[in-house]
């Protein structure tokens, strides 16, 4: 890896790739921060997906779905009268790629093969630029100007799927071969530093490699707070522009949104994952990612991620002794609203979304987290028929209905929050 280089050798032309001039952070906290929400979304691919429309031939629109979480939000975002005063979606907006490899790549002598094995896997699609990443622009449309959000791109948000020739696909025992990913042309036609949802807000307080990565500062009453969103696997560039944005905004909390971070069992994924494997010694695994940046920030308290379908929590301790809180959520395999229309088996996703709901006045302060469905209209504890939906689908069949439960509706308690930034009534 050539992260330890990069992030030593950077210096002063590392400060200059941020998108508005340098200024100090002020301490966090000048008064009350008032309980307030965070709003994530998680991989909305299969709403998105031009084969789950009524002009594919699907029972209904699963758009809709998508839709209505992104008004919803809008709806109870601050400004509206609501509690959420931010939102990070944490990638795989859409589902299909373009292109069997992104020019950049190609430009870099990395070859590639066809890879069957699925069919998002088999070709890249027209429908992707026609249909999908229009749908996820109109999906942003109904959440702008109302309130502070980021989005990452995932791996199906990348131009390119593409496999390596020196590790093909091997039918005769199953194995899908090592494939990889590469190009953001399609997702910065719809979420570039320059676009209409960004360019000239306030809040969007920096960007890199044309707004894959970026940061944000949001506020909840007298206090703020930076987020920092980097793309998928993010590559050595891409931390090395992270941590001079720490740097920048020096003592604020920071949450990092990512798409590809933690598994279910809490564990963060390692490059050795074949279908996922790091062939570009650019990139960073989430392992990598802990090594190099996040660990190394004494301020960022909470990584959040998607990607692998279920729930993961974990906790594990930076290398100044604080603890950092690591939450997983994607809900797109699930499919009760499909199998109520009569297809059975696909999966579309139900509308559910994570609030995390932060306290932080008072002596101990927590987050509540809990799980949503825009379509249902309920909380995940307020379905009895939740566990019976959902469990076996996010391939923890082996939990009882309690336990499972308990994985999307739990609180986490900030132990040494006040201890790192600051206690109320100390600005």
């Amino acid at each position: 890896m050539t992260i330890r280089r990069t992030l030593a050798t950077c210096g002063f032309a590392l400060l200059t790739m941020l998108s508005v001039p340098l200024a100090a952070a002020e301490g966090y906290r000048t008064g009350a921060c008032g309980d307030f929400t965070v709003g994530v979304i998680p991989d909305t691919q299969n709403y998105v997906d031009y084969r789950h429309q009524k002009s594919a031939g699907f029972p209904f629109d699963a758009a809709e779905q998508y839709y209505r979480q992104m008004q919803w939000i809008g709806e109870n975002a601050r400004s509206a009268g609501g509690d959420i005063v931010f939102a990070t979606h944490v990638g795989d907006i859409w589902q299909h790629y373009s292109v069997w490899m992104d020019p950049d790549h190609a430009a870099r002598g990395f070859k590639w093969m066809s890879n069957g094995g699925s069919e998002v896997a088999m070709s890249p699609k027209v429908q992707t630029r026609a249909f999908e990443i229009p749908v996820a622009v109109q999906g942003f449309e109904l959440i702008a100007g109302k309130l502070p959000f980021s989005v990452v791109p995932g791996n199906h948000d990348m131009d390119a799927l593409w496999t390596d020739p020196a590790h093909p696909p091997k039918p005769e025992t199953g194995a899908a071969g090592v494939r990889h990913v590469g190009g953001l042309r399609g997702f910065q036609s719809a979420f570039s530093d320059t676009s209409p949802f960004f360019a000239g807000q306030p809040w969007y307080v920096a960007s890199h490699d044309g707004g894959a990565d970026s940061a944000q500062v949001f506020t909840a009453g007298k206090c703020r707070f930076l987020h920092i969103a980097l793309q998928y696997h993010a590559p050595d560039a891409s931390l090395a522009w992270a941590s001079g944005v720490v740097a920048r905004f020096a003592g604020l909390p920071t949450i990092v949104s990512t798409h590809d971070y933690l598994g279910r069992d809490g564990k963060r994924h390692m490059k050795s994952n074949p279908r996922n494997s790091i062939l570009d010694p650019r990139d960073n695994d989430p392992e990598m990612m802990w090594d190099e940046f996040i660990s190394r920030h004494d301020q960022i308290f909470m990584v959040l991620s998607g990607h692998v379908g279920g729930q993961g929590f974990s906790i594990d301790t930076n290398r100044a002794g604080s603890r950092v809180y690591q939450v997983m959520a994607d809900y797109q395999g699930r499919g009760q609203t499909a199998k109520e229309a009569g297809a059975e088996g696909k999966q579309i996703g139900d509308g559910w979304m994570r609030l995390m709901q932060f306290r932080l006045d008072g002596a101990q302060p927590s987050i509540r987290v809990r799980t949503y469905s825009t379509h249902y209209g309920k909380f995940a504890s307020e379905l009895p028929t939740y566990a019976d939906w959902y469990k076996a689908r996010d391939r923890q069949a082996a939990l009882s209905d309690a336990d499972y439960l308990k994985r999307d509706e739990f609180t986490i308690e900030l132990t040494d929050f006040h201890r790192r930034f600051g206690a109320p009534g100390k600005p």
